[in-house]
């Protein structure tokens, strides 16, 4: 599993069901429900635009929540969560009359409550109680600073603190068990990673033994039978031994064309050497095509002396190369990533004798 898979596959917001379409729509709810208290509690107030603001920061913070990922929560988004209490409060309460026309003008308090209880449980608890308390704090100076006295903003604010103390609790038995939750995933995740990978070793044993006895069967039969191997059947097995051979070196050189067009050369008396140091697991599909392809119409056009094929370890600035000694001389071909012929090199008498 990639890294940003792991991360999401351990993210509280899932195992809670708060990146769910019952989630958005709570928030949806939310963000109305604080919008009709503001609009229906106005009577006496000063100004609306700061309950405007304030409505804005309280609903951007409810969909932060559900929204921004991590667990914990990143931490400039618990920040700037655990200021909305004391920003929202603060545009509110300096428009209220004195003292308040209806209950419901107080409703940044129930709204940011709702935003530091779902804070605790996205991992933040001391930002929610900061901000709580901030919140608390900016009630106090409110009601002290308009003459209804400090015990009024404490009385109207700290009964929040009930519903936090609630989800700080729900928070402390939920993240353990979200833990081992979390831990069983992953355990059976890689369990699965094993067996999916044992499961296609076997396949791929069986078919190779499928492989090996459609074509080592016939021979080996003749041979269990004592039967004596004309020359036709000694080249067969030759030709055999060199395909099986090639199968476990050059796996990557296991293409049907490259297969026949290396059984016809050694045929032709060529000896054939095909290696594969794994550059190749990587590349793209039209590079091992273009790549292949050169292969062959090597293998194809070499009559008489030796051909080898190496694909190079990864890292490396060429994936392979093809080396052809003939008599005409020995040509060394590199390619790059991309499957095409970068650079080649001969003989120096080859090279005049070729010139126009």
């Amino acid at each position: 599993m990639s890294p940003e898979r792991l991360r999401g596959a351990r993210d509280v917001r899932a195992l809670i069901g708060m990146t769910s379409p019952a989630a958005r729509a709570m928030v949806t709810l939310y963000a109305a429900a604080s919008a009709l208290m503001a609009v229906m509690s106005r009577e006496g107030v000063v100004a609306f635009w700061p309950i405007a603001v304030a409505l804005l920061v309280v609903v951007l913070g409810a969909v932060a929540l559900i929204r921004v990922p991590g667990d914990p929560i990143p931490l400039g988004h618990s920040v700037a969560l655990a200021a909305t209490g004391p920003a929202a409060c603060t545009l509110v309460l300096g428009v209220l009359p004195v003292p308040i026309a209806s209950p419901l003008q107080l409703w940044p308090l129930g709204a940011v409550t709702a935003i530091y209880a779902f804070l605790a449980v996205r991992g933040r608890t001391g930002f929610a109680w900061l901000g709580m308390l901030a919140t608390i704090a900016v009630c106090v100076v409110w009601s002290t600073t308009t003459g209804q006295g400090a015990a009024y903003g404490l009385a109207m604010s700290v009964i929040n603190v009930a519903p936090l103390l609630m989800s700080t609790f729900f928070a402390f038995t939920l993240r353990p068990a979200a833990r081992k939750i979390f831990a069983l995933r992953d355990q059976t995740t890689r369990r699965a990673a094993a067996e999916a990978a044992d499961s296609a070793i076997l396949e791929e044993r069986d078919r190779q033994l499928r492989r090996l006895d459609e074509l080592a069967r016939p021979i080996l039969e003749h041979i269990a039978a004592g039967e004596p191997l004309d020359e036709d059947q000694r080249i067969a097995c030759g030709l055999l031994e060199a395909h099986l051979r090639d199968s476990v070196r050059a796996p990557a050189l296991s293409d049907p064309g490259v297969v026949a067009a290396a059984r016809g050369a050694r045929a032709r008396g060529v000896e054939v050497i095909l290696l594969d140091d794994g550059a190749m697991d990587g590349a793209a599909p039209d590079a091992r095509r273009r790549f292949l392809g050169s292969v062959t119409d090597v293998l194809s056009g070499t009559e008489k002396g030796a051909v080898t094929v190496r694909v190079l370890p990864p890292g490396r600035a060429a994936m392979a190369t093809i080396l052809t000694s003939t008599p005409q001389g020995v040509r060394r071909t590199e390619f790059g990533p991309d499957g095409d012929a970068v650079t080649r090199s001969g003989r120096p008498d080859e090279e005049r004798a070729t010139r126009p």
